[in-house]
């Protein structure tokens, strides 16, 4: 009965469960590339000939840092990916099949269910999308400060793979510091920086799977008028995934990267001129007495002064790498992980009833 039963069969609550299963998973397998796509997001280039691409950037991570610092904020990454997927997938899941009961009861009886339009896909994806960020920006804040570290001079910001001092004594990056350290300089809302970007971010997700949708429709349309009921390919997932995340990432990048330093230390340093950046805040004190902190459309306007319309797009290439695999990765995933979760209720439900 279970390898007969359907993974859309699943209740949202459980397709929830499989899908932030499965984000985990794709997020631990690529997560070194996840840190150095961040550090080079995070950090404004210099004028100098400083290697941005993702692979110089983790030799020298690991030269510099070692390998852990490869991994540094993997607990509060892992947190923020199971629990913005899973209110993800529960939202986008429960939304999306309240829509279509809608539509069915509409319909005659025998009557199959047209698919989603593009333009409906998108919607619902952005509606779940938002509600997921109110409820999990706050883990992702603190995982962008691991990630990233500490920036310790003006001058540091040139060197996005060395912003961390370790020979700090006083350094201390636990989930629960960084937090701490967050209210203390930027009020509890510092725990929400970036939740303006977040929201409008809601796109990508939304373009994401609303093209991930629309298109698996197409292909297995086309396989049921050849007289065939398979469902896709590990490998046709695969390619449908990546692009829709590729596609996805190119239209909303310039926020992506905005966002990014936001949330990072090294926000409050920044002013307009490149060549002398603003002195570090003290750390554990509040440091928008007489200032506020940079929003994305700030970030954009002076990245856009110092290095013109490409600054925008600094460290899209990393972005689309780990996007595209991580994204492959859960598509080719999540149909597994939702055939073990529904195997796991069948099983618990044998339990219970015996």
């Amino acid at each position: 009965m279970v390898a007969q039963s359907k993974p859309q069969s699943l209740s949202p609550l459980a397709a929830a469960l499989a899908g932030a299963l499965g984000a985990c998973f794709s997020t631990a397998v690529v997560y070194p590339l996840d840190v150095a796509k961040t550090r080079i997001q995070a950090i404004p280039r210099s004028k100098g000939k400083d290697d941005l691409s993702l692979l110089a950037l983790i030799i020298r991570i690991i030269k510099k840092e070692g390998l852990f610092a490869l991994y540094g904020g993997f607990g509060a990454t892992m947190l923020n990916t199971f629990s913005m997927q899973y209110a993800y997938f529960f939202f986008y899941s429960f939304v999306r099949n309240s829509y279509i009961s809608r539509i069915t009861r509409k319909l005659p009886k025998g009557s199959k269910v047209p698919a989603l339009s593009t333009a409906a896909e998108l919607l619902l994806g952005a509606v779940a999308g938002a509600l997921a960020q109110i409820f999990t920006i706050p883990v992702s804040v603190i995982a962008t400060r691991q990630q990233v570290g500490r920036v310790t001079k003006p001058s540091s910001t040139e060197l996005p793979s060395n912003v961390t001092d370790a020979s700090d004594p006083q350094s201390d990056d636990s989930f629960m510091a960084v937090a701490r350290e967050i209210i203390e300089e930027e009020g509890v809302g510092g725990l929400w920086l970036g939740i303006k970007p977040g929201l409008v971010l809601t796109v990508n997700p939304a373009i994401t799977y609303g093209m991930y949708e629309r298109v698996k429709s197409l292909l297995l349309l086309a396989k049921a008028r050849a007289g065939s009921n398979d469902k896709l390919s590990a490998w046709q997932s695969f390619v449908v995934g990546s692009l829709s995340k590729t596609l996805a990432t190119i239209v909303t990048y310039p926020y992506i990267m905005a966002k990014v330093r936001i949330q990072a230390r090294s926000a409050d340093i920044m002013n307009d001129d490149p060549e002398h950046p603003g002195d570090v805040p003290s750390p554990h004190i509040y440091h928008h007495a007489k200032s506020k902190h940079p929003g994305a459309l700030d970030i954009l306007r002076k990245v856009l002064q110092r290095e013109g319309v490409l600054g925008w797009y600094q460290g899209m290439q990393a972005q689309i790498i780990k996007a595209v695999l991580s994204q492959a990765l859960l598509f080719m995933s999540k149909e597994q992980f939702e055939r073990w979760t529904l195997a796991l209720i069948v099983l618990a439900v044998q339990m219970r009833s015996k």
